[in-house]
């Protein structure tokens, strides 16, 4: 563990860690808090994705489907407009819409085939911006002054890693530079979740294995083509499974490689302050655990 004990935290001068748990439970609320009140460098991982390493995938998809409108396929093919996407750490909807949901091209869904394509490029993407993370940590320091270091890592991290493998080339770079935290929810949490994705369904990410087994049991329990599939009930189940597979696997990642703090004690966190000792007891509690 990065920080061994909670004083060796409570002391260090660089406070560096990497939140890590499902979307929704707070990692980007927390990250945006330390950075507009404790002064720490923000590093958004899932931004990281969408600008620097899907950016021309998510940028040639709008011109695509530009090309199909002839006002604006004239308009491209002279260079008079310029189509790009606009990600935020706040919205990162440009991503998530390249990513895509497989089935019925009427109802918006990509071919299976397609849809696992853009999947791996995520992997990529996702594996390559967490690779990142010790240069943004340097850079942090180097260029801006910032001593304290967050982390923001995707709800997909569990998907790109062994979390029992101690030779895991993400994790094991990760651990060097900085404390791994595991923000978990509780059940009443994963009812939430579950209840805002039924509102709005949103593509993710998922292990090929994982999202492979599901999708054919999607077929084959409600007897359709792949094309007949309604791509908004199909994400709604492969959610509900992806959030009983991920919980054993952040969970691993903790116990081996970092710390849990409850996601109820995350939404008690006020300040710099409040998030020190927090994770203070974080790793006073994995030193005691057996």
């Amino acid at each position: 563990m990065h920080y061994p004990t909670p004083e060796d935290w409570q002391r260090a001068d660089e406070k560096r860690v990497a939140l890590f748990g499902m979307s929704g439970l707070g990692k980007t609320h927390l990250s945006s808090l330390l950075r507009n009140k404790g002064g720490w460098f923000h590093y958004s991982v899932d931004y990281r994705i969408g600008t620097r390493y899907m950016g021309e995938h998510i940028a040639d998809n709008f011109k695509s489907e530009a090309m199909k409108i002839p006002l604006l396929r004239d308009l491209l093919l002279t260079d008079s407009v310029k189509i790009e996407s606009n990600i935020t750490f706040g919205n990162l909807a440009p991503l998530s819409a390249y990513l895509g949901k497989p089935g019925d091209p009427e109802k918006g869904g990509l071919p299976f085939d397609e849809y696992i394509r853009r999947q791996e490029q995520h992997r990529d993407a996702e594996v390559a911006a967490l690779m990142d993370t010790p240069a943004f940590i340097e850079r942090a320091r180097r260029l801006y002054g910032y001593p304290n270091f967050v982390c923001d890592t995707g709800g997909s991290i569990c998907e790109v890693v062994e979390p029992g493998d101690d030779a895991d080339p993400v994790l094991a770079r990760l651990s060097e530079s900085l404390l791994l935290v595991w923000i978990e929810g509780s059940q009443a949490h994963t009812d939430d979740l579950i209840r805002r994705f039924d509102r709005a369904p949103k593509p993710m990410y998922y292990r090929p294995e994982f999202i492979r087994e599901v999708w054919q049991g999607y077929l084959a329990e409600h007897d359709l083509r792949e094309d007949e599939v309604d791509p908004d009930a199909f994400v709604r189940q492969a959610y509900r499974k992806a959030l009983e597979d991920r919980v054993p696997r952040y969970a691993a990642m903790a116990r081996r490689w970092g710390v849990t703090v409850r996601a109820e004690d995350v939404g008690a966190v006020r300040n710099a302050e409040d998030f020190t000792a927090l994770i203070a007891d974080a790793i006073e509690a994995a030193r005691a655990a057996p």
